[in-house]
């Protein structure tokens, strides 16, 4: 008993500068809290670890957004000669900032410009721009639940959405994300997602069905 209470003097200094390193490792955490991101990454106000949109585009301002014949889209850019052929539209932060950082791409998905919003786009080019988005993106805006079944821990529901009735499938909370307390998205086996706009804007029955997952 007497060699573990002499013992003891020994191991407190040690466990004492432990505690101090743990703290100074938490203070500089705090004072860098994204030190974890990779180059090219920032973290939204929700938490998402995201691409981050590059400062300078490789091209100039856009000028003009337009669909050819075939349905492609041209961009026409100043400082080039030939506008950009079946170019592609993509957002960087498709649920935080939906309206904002839309990037332009050439058929290779080489990024060509980097809208800050579609305002800075004329009004025929904004609408070209905003229909190629909403055509790439299945996202149906959920107005209705319509069925719901729930067996074996799978969640089978019908719902009435601005894309007209869907039927989909979740397995677990995992598959839904909240944007808010009243906002969500659903995602499917298939990587399909549809979104709650607002939970409360449901009728009863509606909400009675899917509240459990708020």
């Amino acid at each position: 008993m007497r060699a573990s209470r002499d013992m003891e003097p020994l191991k407190r200094p040690q466990e004492a500068e432990a505690a101090a390193n743990l703290e100074r490792e938490k203070a500089a955490e705090l004072e860098q809290p994204n030190k974890v991101l990779k180059e090219g990454e920032a973290q939204t106000e929700e938490g998402e670890v995201q691409p981050k949109p590059s400062a300078v585009p490789s091209g100039g301002a856009v000028r003009r957004v337009l669909r050819d014949e075939l349905g492609q889209l041209v961009v026409h850019m100043d400082g080039r000669e030939e506008p950009v052929v079946d170019a592609r539209v993509a957002r960087c932060f498709p649920w935080s900032l939906p309206d904002c950082y839309v990037s332009i791409r050439d058929k290779d998905g080489k990024e060509i410009a980097l809208l800050e919003t579609l305002a800075e786009l004329d009004p025929a080019s904004r609408q070209v721009v905003q229909q190629e988005l909403e055509e790439k993106v299945f996202n149906p805006k959920i107005r209705r639940i319509t069925s719901y079944k729930n067996e074996f821990g799978v969640a089978s529901i019908t719902a009435d959405t601005d894309r007209g009735e869907v039927t989909f499938q979740i397995r677990s909370r995992d598959d839904v994300r909240l944007l808010s307390e009243t906002r969500a998205l659903f995602r499917d086996a298939d990587g399909n997602t549809y979104e709650l706009t607002d939970l409360e804007g449901l009728d009863y029955a509606s909400r009675k069905w899917i509240e459990n997952y708020f």
